[in-house]
């Protein structure tokens, strides 16, 4: 049994029933981010274009912001009803990485900046969800109790 094996089957034997409240709550606050995101793509692009760290383009955050976008909107509907939950938290992590160190950091480390703390929060519960998996009310769930039709 490989480290990753041992990792999913001890989250899923120790997954308390209001972590799935939680995990429905991510999943719709990601969603609602990329709505956001794909809703206000013109402001974003001038944003990261004044604090270009990586030297892209217009053209190439223009893509980058579209990707991410839809990455939240598919990662956080996946995570909402607990299907491949596990998979949609680890394709959100390194876009949440580098939310809370090239994007919320250049606005400032402090108490006022909601949008970084919100982040580091999300964060965190992408990684507790990768762990844990998606729990007893869920379509991962649902679909581990019924009987394989297909064989």
């Amino acid at each position: 049994m490989t480290v990753i094996q041992k990792i999913e089957r001890w989250g899923d034997v120790h997954h308390a029933k209001w972590l799935d409240v939680i995990r429905i709550v991510l999943g719709i606050l990601i969603f609602s981010k990329g709505i956001a995101i794909v809703s206000n793509t013109n402001s974003l692009q001038d944003m990261l274009l004044q604090n270009n760290t990586f030297g892209f383009s217009g053209m190439m955050w223009s893509v980058a912001i579209h990707i991410v976008g839809f990455v939240h909107l598919v990662g956080g509907l996946l995570i909402a009803i607990g299907l491949l939950t596990r998979f949609a938290a680890v394709i959100q992590i390194p876009i949440l990485l580098c939310a809370v160190l090239f994007v919320n950091l250049a606005q400032g480390f402090s108490a006022l900046n909601s949008e970084l703390w919100l982040s580091i929060i999300v964060l965190l519960l992408l990684v507790l969800f990768w762990v844990i998996g998606s729990g007893p009310f869920s379509v991962d769930q649902a679909m581990k109790k019924r009987p394989n039709i297909y064989r």
